[in-house]
């Protein structure tokens, strides 16, 4: 599965490599913008927002986008949270298997 995770770009740490540094929840990190530039110089790019892919920016959203998307990210990891807490209850050698108990 591909996941993009929205960023903001907060400034351009390369200019000829296409290397800015953005910042996904709160966490910065160098990504090539090359492929968002859009006929751009990568300052005119400082301040957008990006979906991020394993170093890459991939595309532009715009800021509603963004929020959503990160809202969402979160109600999955909740989630997930959840069902791994419950998996993990369930392995546990103190819970008793009653699969083949007779009711």
């Amino acid at each position: 599965m591909c996941l993009g995770i929205p960023g903001t770009i907060i400034g351009i740490e390369d200019e000829a490599n296409c290397i800015a540094m953005v910042e996904i929840s709160g966490v910065r990190r160098p990504v090539n913008i090359a492929c968002v530039l859009n006929g751009e110089s990568p300052h005119q790019c400082v301040g957008e927002w990006v979906l991020v892919h394993v170093g890459f920016a991939m595309s532009r959203i715009d800021s509603e986008e963004a929020h959503k998307t990160l809202t969402l990210l979160a109600e999955i990891g909740e989630l997930q949270e959840e069902l791994d807490a419950m998996e993990s209850i369930s392995r546990s050698p103190n819970s008793e298997d009653r699969s083949n108990e007779v009711r």
